[in-house]
C-alpha cells in the first residue's frame, strides 16, 4: 500500500499540472507559469532563485562538498494548432486522461520532477539535488536553461524530463542548421551567358540527397542531412549568380557538430556557414552509474531523435519522463493520470537507487 506522503505528492502534481494547463506559456512568454511554479514552491516552504523565467531550487541540506544531480524540465509550450477540438487552455479530465496544451510535453514530466524533488527535499541524502524549471526549451532560446546553468555547479548527472514512456534516453541527436551559398556568374539567359548558380546548387543538393556520413551511432544509427530551403534569381531572363539553400543536419553522438560540418564541407563546392554549434548531440558513457541503475530497475534504454534541453547541458545527462513523444505538439494533447503516478514512482526509485548504488564498472 502506498504511504500517505506519496499519495499526497501525486495529488499535488496533478493539481499543479491542471493549473499550468490553464496558463498560456508560449516560448518567451512564460512569466505566468513561472509565477505559478514559484507560488507552488513557496507553498511547500521551498526557497528558489528566479533567473529570468527559469526557476532554480536546491535541496534543504545542500552541501558544496557533495556531488550534485540536476532535475530539469521545461514549462514553455508551442502554440496550439488549428485542429484542436477541445479548449487547449482548459484542463479536462476524462476517462483517466488529462487533456490540455503542454500536458504531455512536458507538463507531466515537470510536475512529476517537482514532487520528486519535494520527496527528497528535507532528507539528508548523499547527493545534492538541484531542480530547474526552464523556459524557452521549445526554441532552444538563449534565455532558457543555458542562462540557468550559469548559476549552478557542474553536476554528476542530469535527469531531463520529457515524454519517453519512462524509458531512459541515453543518447540524443544534435541539430546543425547550415546556410549554403552556391556562386556562379550572372548573364543573359537568351545568349547562354554566365555560370548558373542554380545548377551548381543542384549538383550539391544531389550529393546531399545521397550523402552518407562515415560514422554511425550504436543507439541512434545514421546521421541525417536534408536540403529544406532554396532561393535564387531575380527575374526570368537573367542567369542567377547566387543560389542559397539550407541544410537541416541531425547528428548522432558519433560526431561533434564541428566534425560533421567539416565532413560535409569537404564534399560540397558551395560555401557553408553554420548558424550555431550550440545544439550538440549527447551520449551517456556505457560505464556511467546510471546505466547500471537502469539495468537493475529494468528500464529500457534507447536513443532519442528529438531535441531537448539535454543538447545544452554540458555534463552527462539522460532523458526520461511520463507520456509519449508522438503526442507532443498534436491536437487535443493529453497525458494519462496513471502515467504521472507511475512516473513519480520511477523517478523516486531511480534517484534512490542512484544515490545508494556503488558503481562496479569504474
Amino acid at each position: 500500500m502506498e504511504n500517505t506522503q506519496l499519495i499526497d505528492l501525486k495529488a499535488k502534481a496533478i493539481q499543479l499540472l491542471k493549473e499550468l494547463i490553464t496558463i498560456d506559456s508560449f516560448s518567451k512568454e512564460e512569466d505566468k507559469t513561472a509565477d505559478a511554479i514559484g507560488h507552488f514552491l513557496n507553498s511547500e516552504s521551498v526557497s528558489f532563485k528566479r533567473i529570468g523565467k527559469n526557476l532554480i531550487a536546491y535541496n534543504f541540506h545542500f552541501n558544496e562538498q557533495k556531488p550534485s544531480i540536476l532535475l530539469n524540465s521545461h514549462h514553455d509550450t508551442v502554440k496550439p494548432n488549428v485542429s484542436y477540438t477541445k479548449n487547449p487552455f482548459e484542463a479536462i479530465e476524462e476517462g483517466g486522461k488529462l487533456y490540455g496544451l503542454g500536458s504531455n510535453d512536458a507538463g507531466a514530466s515537470l510536475v512529476s520532477l517537482i514532487v520528486t524533488f519535494l520527496f527528497f527535499y528535507p532528507k539528508d541524502i548523499p547527493y545534492n539535488l538541484i531542480f530547474i524549471a526552464s523556459a524557452e526549451e521549445e526554441i532552444s532560446g538563449q534565455n532558457g536553461i543555458s542562462r540557468a546553468l550559469e548559476q549552478i555547479p557542474i553536476c554528476e548527472v542530469a535527469i531531463v524530463g520529457e515524454p519517453t514512456e519512462m524509458k531512459l534516453a541515453v543518447a540524443e541527436k544534435g541539430l546543425l542548421v547550415i546556410d549554403a551559398v552556391a556562386k556562379g556568374k550572372a548573364g543573359h539567359a537568351a545568349r547562354d551567358e554566365g555560370e548558373n548558380a542554380i545548377y551548381k546548387a543542384m549538383e550539391d543538393i544531389l550529393k546531399v540527397r545521397d550523402f552518407k556520413f562515415k560514422k554511425s551511432s550504436k543507439y541512434l544509427g545514421e546521421n541525417k542531412v536534408s536540403a529544406t530551403l532554396i532561393k535564387a534569381g531575380q527575374q526570368h531572363n537573367v542567369v542567377p549568380d547566387v543560389c542559397e539553400f539550407t541544410l537541416d543536419v541531425r547528428i548522432t553522438d558519433a560526431y561533434t557538430l564541428e566534425e560533421a560540418f567539416e565532413e560535409l564541407q569537404s564534399q560540397l563546392q558551395s560555401e557553408l556557414k553554420a548558424r550555431s554549434f550550440r545544439l550538440q548531440s549527447s551520449f551517456l558513457p556505457e560505464k556511467h552509474k546510471i546505466m547500471e541503475v537502469a539495468i537493475v530497475l529494468g528500464l529500457e534504454r534507447f536513443g532519442s531523435p528529438t531535441l531537448s534541453d539535454q543538447a545544452l547541458i554540458p555534463f552527462d545527462s539522460v532523458k526520461i519522463g511520463p507520456g509519449k513523444s508522438e503526442r507532443s505538439h498534436t491536437a487535443d494533447e493529453f497525458i494519462e493520470i496513471k502515467e504521472i503516478e507511475e512516473g513519480i514512482e520511477i523517478y523516486i526509485q531511480l534517484l534512490e537507487r542512484y544515490m545508494n548504488h556503488q558503481n562496479t564498472t569504474k
